[in-house]
């Protein structure tokens, strides 16, 4: 049984609509979604949580309907949106008291646990913590309570390389038992590459793609050729950046037979998500 799924998730704006998403993780994987700004991925997790209406669709938790047993449901989710700014004056003590009171499960021990590996102290306001030390005190917080989906959006922006690291050894650390999972958005790709064994992606509010980290790269390869060939290329074309002597563009693997006088390579998945988003404006960037 999947431990989340999405379905047909849709929510109407002015000038932009999430349409129909859907996509769905089992337990014991780290997913990883991926967009760029304004793709979509923050309003799809907030709808998902129920923090903004949505126009349609339906999320599961762990085989319970969302809508209809949400306080069940959040109660096996742990959920950090983005740098957590909320009560400056408080003590991190008196917060995690108050957390600590919605959760059944509430695993003090583990808390402890965190507190002392990212290096956290009780006695601190929310205003005296760093940008990154927010976020591992919001992470403390919701790897807590015994949930069994993490919902993570940006949980590694504003934290240095070795705090990053660190962070995504906790998240495979997390779903070592097989019985957890984690969904988390990032615009920092080398984090995926190191942790996730899904990738979702999201462009203009719908999803290109949601399949493991493997397939999503094996289909894709990266192409390099010379300024001439680029005029019978282009119908094969992802994304393209022409240079003086030639381009370099992303292509789809099925079409690697077309390419077999360019140099061909396999595909990474910034190297992905940089052409793919170039889609609508390649033959702009030839001229």
């Amino acid at each position: 049984m999947n431990l989340l799924e999405v379905r047909d998730l849709t929510k109407r704006y002015e000038r932009f609509t999430l349409d129909r998403v859907s996509f769905s993780l089992e337990p014991g994987y780290i997913m990883g979604f991926i967009g760029r700004n304004g793709a979509g991925k923050s309003t799809t997790m907030k709808a998902m949580l129920n923090l903004i209406h949505k126009d349609g669709g339906e999320v599961w938790i762990d085989g319970h309907n969302f809508a209809a047993e949400e306080m069940l449901c959040k109660c096996k989710i742990g959920f950090v949106m983005g740098e957590f700014n909320c009560y400056q004056k408080s003590t991190l003590a008196n917060i995690t008291e108050v957390t600590r009171r919605f959760y059944k499960e509430w695993d003090e021990t583990a808390y402890r646990g965190y507190l002392e590996r990212f290096s956290l102290d009780e006695r601190k306001k929310v205003s005296e913590l760093s940008a990154g030390m927010r976020v591992k005190y919001a992470l403390a917080l919701a790897l807590s309570h015994n949930a069994k989906l993490l919902i993570l959006d940006e949980p590694t922006s504003g934290l240095d390389p070795v705090s990053r690291d660190d962070l995504l050894e906790v998240f495979r650390g997390v779903i070592a038992d097989g019985t957890r999972s984690i969904l988390f958005s990032t615009h920092i790709i080398s984090d995926l590459e190191k942790c996730a064994d899904y990738i979702t992606y999201i462009k203009n509010g719908k999803i290109l793609a949601s399949t493991d980290v493997d397939s999503f790269r094996a289909s894709f390869r990266l192409v390099a050729g010379e300024r001439e060939q680029l005029e019978a290329k282009r119908p094969y074309l992802i994304g393209c950046k022409p240079h003086a002597f030639g381009f370099n563009a992303l292509i789809h693997a099925a079409d690697a037979a077309q390419f077999a006088d360019c140099r061909v390579a396999p595909a990474d998945l910034e190297s992905i998500m940089i052409y793919t988003e170039q889609e609508d404006s390649h033959e702009e960037s030839a001229l």
